[in-house]
């Protein structure tokens, strides 16, 4: 049985991430820590509690960093709606939240359980950077760390061009987290944004996904309408680039990976363009140990069965 914790700022995707965890019969999430992201940290709280009442699951949600260690960027369209969850209007929960920050949480469970517990990543990176600065050997302590974010070859989504939103969000937290693993010379999975737009789920499948008739797959299809709108008018047609489902699928079914590489990945913390870019030693040049495995291939029928699996929820 695979122990996950889940570190996120929902966000659509997120929120489709959490469903695929928490359905698969071979994994158990132990906690949900938040972050600022996709929205404020008021928000993407109560969109995880959210997200876990449609669930009905009782895993608890541990509140962390409401900014960037050093710089807050400049504000972004909300694509995942005004409320970061598609400007549904839920109701808010009534769910208590843990007491610990979302860092200190991390820090003790993984003390808790040395190289039990696999941390996945599907915001910015400010709560595993104030871990690390609580316990530098947590990237020891953990069995696997899975980050989305990135963009390899520099194709980013942001306003700085070469960035992901994630890295983009917070650069210096991703610069240490990055540099720790490297230092403490483990590795980590890196599901960049440049593998998300290659495996993009087409339309069809996840239209088949909403038709699906299930309480979680009307709850997905009303949170994701506004998302995929913007999306449609962006690309100009009509797919799912599902980066954090994406990451999700690599967690709990690594097997699914069928071409990646080892390399060093750093953050650029400069330029008017590149600050947040993730860059890649593709070529061995800088003499480090490689940090990452870097996803450039998967299973695309392997995650969308993961996918469906979510949206079905967990046979009781």
């Amino acid at each position: 049985m695979q122990r996950l914790v889940i570190d996120t700022d929902p966000g659509v995707d997120d929120a489709l991430a959490l469903l695929m965890a928490h359905a698969h019969p071979d994994a158990v999430v132990e906690a949900v820590l938040v972050v600022a992201g996709n929205a404020l940290l008021g928000r993407t709280v109560a969109n995880a509690c959210t997200v876990l009442d449609q669930i009905g699951a009782s895993t608890p949600v541990y509140a962390g960093c409401d900014r960037p260690l050093l710089l807050a960027h400049a504000e972004d369209t909300p694509v995942h709606g005004d409320d970061g969850l598609g400007d549904v209007g839920f109701a808010p929960s009534s769910r208590t939240l843990a007491p610990e920050h979302a860092a200190a949480a991390l820090v003790r469970m993984a003390s808790e359980a040395p190289g039990e517990l696999t941390l996945v990543c599907l915001g910015p990176l400010t709560n595993v950077a104030v871990a690390l600065a609580l316990d530098p050997m947590l990237p020891l302590k953990l069995a696997r760390l899975v980050i989305m974010g990135g963009a390899v070859n520099g194709k980013g989504n942001t306003p700085h061009l070469c960035a992901e939103y994630n890295i983009y969000a917070d650069p210096e937290a991703a610069h240490v987290v990055l540099t720790r693993w490297q230092a403490a010379g483990r590795l980590f999975d890196l599901v960049d944004w440049e593998v998300t737009v290659a495996h993009a789920v087409p339309g069809p499948v996840f239209d088949g996904w909403l038709t699906l008739g299930t309480p979680l797959s009307r709850f997905f299809g009303d949170v994701s309408a506004k998302l995929m709108s913007f999306i449609e008018r962006w690309s100009g047609q009509r797919v799912f680039p599902a980066a954090d489902p994406l990451a999700m699928a690599v967690a709990l079914d690594p097997a699914l990976v069928t071409q990646s590489a080892r390399h060093v990945v750093s953050v650029e913390l400069g330029g008017r363009h590149s600050r947040g870019m993730t860059v890649v030693d593709w070529m061995q040049r800088s003499g480090g140990a490689a940090n990452a495995s870097i996803v450039l291939g998967v299973d695309t029928a392997r995650f969308h069965a993961l996918v469906e699996q979510g949206l079905r929820g967990r046979a009781s």
